[in-house]
């Protein structure tokens, strides 16, 4: 797993959450700026999973696969179900919805990367 791409997922993902907070604290719900910068988050997350399932393909990374997977399908799966919900939501609780995604992904990719070095 490349230490690299998961620390931008991180920080991206934490700066999503907090423009995301900014916007949540303002009333106002989930804007251009937040939709696309989300969207750019699941490119980075799409990528990290290529280079984990890539690394696993080639005999490298932990003994258990099935937690690494699972982490893996969950960070996929979460940006875009907290976009469509905070899309479907258009109030200030839109916003405070990508709060928790920004930040579940950046706990995620950080547990990821723990699973990857061994620790349990």
């Amino acid at each position: 797993m490349n230490t690299t791409l998961a620390t931008c997922v991180i920080v991206g993902s934490l700066l999503l959450a907090l423009a995301s907070l900014i916007v949540a604290i303002r009333n106002r719900a989930m804007g251009m700026v937040l939709l696309i910068g989300f969207a750019v988050l699941e490119v980075a997350v799409l990528a990290q999973a290529g280079v984990a399932i890539a690394a696993v393909a080639a005999g490298q990374g932990p003994q258990d696969k099935a937690t690494l997977f699972g982490y893996l399908a969950g960070t996929v799966l979460i940006p875009p179900a907290g976009v469509f919900l905070a899309l479907a939501e258009r109030s200030r609780w839109g916003s405070a919805i990508l709060v928790v995604t920004g930040f579940a992904i950046a706990v995620m990719t950080g547990r990821l990367l723990q699973i990857w070095q061994g620790v349990a």
